[in-house]
C-alpha cells in the first residue's frame, strides 16, 4: 500500500486560537505527489477550482484512534501548537455521513 495525503476540506480558514471549532470534511485521499501542487483545477473535474497551499511545516502524532480522534502538534509557518480532530455527526448532510470531524486549537 502507497502512503498517500489525507484530505480535509472547510470553507473557514483552520483555527489558530484555543476555543475556535470547525467542521471539516473529509474528502478523497490523493497521491504523494500532489504535497506540492498548486493551481486550477477545471470545473466539471473532482475538486474543481484552484488549489493553494496554505501553509508548511512538521506534523507529530500524539494520539490515534483511528476513525475516531486524532491528536497532534503543528509546527507551521501559521499554524503552531496542540491540535485535535474529533470525529463528529454534527454538521453536513447525507452525502457527508461519516465524512465530518471538528478541528480545533487545544490549550
Amino acid at each position: 500500500m502507497s502512503p498517500t495525503l489525507g484530505e480535509l476540506y472547510s470553507k473557514k480558514t483552520p483555527p489558530t486560537e484555543p476555543g475556535i471549532k470547525r467542521l471539516v470534511i473529509q474528502t478523497e485521499d490523493h497521491a504523494l505527489e500532489y504535497a506540492d501542487f498548486e493551481g486550477e483545477i477545471p470545473q466539471g473535474q473532482y475538486g474543481a477550482g484552484t488549489v493553494t497551499i496554505w501553509d508548511r511545516g512538521g506534523l507529530v502524532v500524539e494520539d490515534l484512534r483511528e476513525n475516531e480522534k486524532m491528536l497532534f502538534e503543528l509546527s507551521g509557518n501559521k499554524m503552531q501548537g496542540r491540535y485535535a480532530l474529533i470525529k463528529t455527526k454534527l454538521g453536513g448532510g447525507k452525502k457527508d455521513a461519516g465524512r465530518n470531524w471538528l478541528f480545533f486549537k487545544r490549550k
